[in-house]
Order: structure tokens, then sequence, then C-alpha cells
């Protein structure tokens, strides 16, 4: 099976399909943010050009850290992050903040971080479910007309959210959990497909861990002389053409393992014998 390698995100953003999701470069040491710093530049030398990035990763650390590793940022590189959560001291440590203000504020800290004049994928990393929907994305609309960002994404939403999002203003991106193994969101999947918006799975190379279900993943694996983590990402890649799956590692081998995902051709009967694998019970 082919599948195309390109996709266009709100119609005139040509990235390639397999990305990189940067949440995992969380570095502690000097020598764990050298890593970080060079498994960055390696996606881009690798030809990645999607990184997934949000305020939440580190509080803005890791929005600093990508514009140390990459700016200035070579032509055609699409840096996307999210707003829409905020770090408090109680609780469970962050809050939803969904109000315009917020939304402004934590825009510009992203500009700010990313060395950037405007932002080409702006997501919501949750909807606030305090403040009205048509607020929310009327308040990244206002942003998209003055300029600060281009397109506008969501994250973890409903086909209902989806829906209302869509009347308020133009959506080019959803990012929700998604994989080989969990496909809860298929519906959302579905609606994505039928308007022509990049669906970003998250959690994208879950493979299974034991049983039946990892047995043949395993099985394709070897068939293909690919690894069960290419096996997932490459499913993805033929299920969907509006698929671009962020896969994210701390790790230069990791990173290549994952790249190299794109590479993989699924035959007819590989894809469909892994279809059928969520009939399967987890552990059967």
């Amino acid at each position: 099976m082919t599948a195309p390698t390109t996709f266009r995100i709100g119609g005139d953003l040509e990235v390639r399909r397999l990305g990189f999701g940067a949440m995992r470069l969380r570095p502690e040491t000097a020598r764990e943010r050298a890593e970080c710093l060079a498994v960055a530049r390696r996606a881009v030398e690798l030809g990645v050009t999607l990184i997934d990035t949000a305020h939440l990763y580190g509080w803005g650390a890791n929005e600093d850290l990508l514009a140390e590793a990459l700016h200035p940022y070579p032509e055609g590189l699409l840096i996307a992050t999210k707003v829409g959560i905020r770090r408090t001291t109680s609780g469970e440590g962050w809050r939803h903040a969904g109000a315009p203000a917020d939304l402004r504020a934590q825009v510009d800290e992203a500009l700010l971080r990313l060395r950037l004049d405007h932002i080409e994928l702006l997501q919501m990393h949750r909807l606030d479910p305090d403040v009205p929907l048509p607020e929310q994305l009327g308040a990244l609309r206002d942003l998209r007309d003055e300029g600060k960002i281009a397109h506008i994404g969501l994250s973890e939403v409903t086909v209902a959210e989806l829906t209302e999002a869509r009347a308020v203003v133009d959506i080019a991106s959803v990012q929700n959990r998604y994989n080989l193994l969990d496909r809860e969101y298929e519906p959302v999947l579905t609606a994505c497909e039928e308007a022509g918006i990049a669906f970003l799975p998250w959690r994208p190379a879950a493979a299974g861990t034991s049983g039946a279900r990892s047995a043949r993943i395993a099985a394709i694996a070897k068939e293909l002389d690919a690894t069960p983590t290419q096996v997932a990402l490459a499913w993805l890649l033929a299920h969907s053409p509006v698929i671009l799956p962020i896969p994210g590692t701390a790790s230069t081998a990791h990173l290549e393992e994952n790249v190299g995902a794109d590479t993989v051709r699924l035959t007819r009967d590989q894809y469909d014998r892994l279809n059928r694998l969520t009939s399967l019970p987890a552990d059967g």
C-alpha cells in the first residue's frame, strides 16, 4: 500500500506527514539538555518538517529549548504549539486557561519563547469548560486576524465540539489520542477526513505490550524487517491521508526508528490484519 507523504495543513502549510512530538524533551541536567538539543536538530536533519510543542511542556521550557536548538528556523519547518492551560501551585498543578485574556497572554509568551513574529499553527490544548466555546475560539480568531497566528487547531475534542468550533472559526487541525490499538476517536478522525482537517494523533506509537495483539504486530514487523513501533506508525499513515503522527522521544536512536516508519510499506493483507486487532482482547 502507498500513502501520500505530505499534507497541507489549512490548505497551505505543506509538511511531511510523519512529524515529531517534542513533549519528552524536558532536560533536568546540562548533559540531558545537550542530548535534547541534539534530538531536535537530528529530527530536522532527517527531514521532519512538523514539530509539536506546548506551553504545558515544562511551562514554556520546551518552547525555549526548540528555539535554542533550531532558531533561525530552516525554511519549511512548522513548529506548532498549544495554549489553554496554566500552571498553579495548588490542586493538580494546572488549570484550564481559556479566557480571552489568558489566551492572548500565552500566545504573546509563545511568540517570545519561539522567537517568532507569528505562529503558523496554534492549538487549544484543552477547551475550558468554564468559558463559552465561542469566546475561546473567538479570541483565537481575533489573534489570527491580527496576524499573530495563521491557523487554529484543537486537542482532545468530540465531534460535537469540533462542529461547534468550526461554526466560529476555521479549524486546521485536531490532536486527539489515537493509535493502532486505541481508536476511541475514530468518529473524530472521520469528521476530519470529511473536512480536510489534519488529525495529529498523540501517543501514536502504541504497539501492544502483551498477548495476541502484540504477537501479531511482531509477526508483521518480522515480515517487513521492521520494528513493531514502525509497523504501528506505518498503519497510521496508511489508515487515513489526514493523519499526521507526531511520535515523541528524547533518544536519537528512537527518533531515527520512528522517522524510518514512513519507508515501511504494508501489503493490503498486512493492513487488514492490523485493522482487526481491536477485536481481540488486550491480553488475549
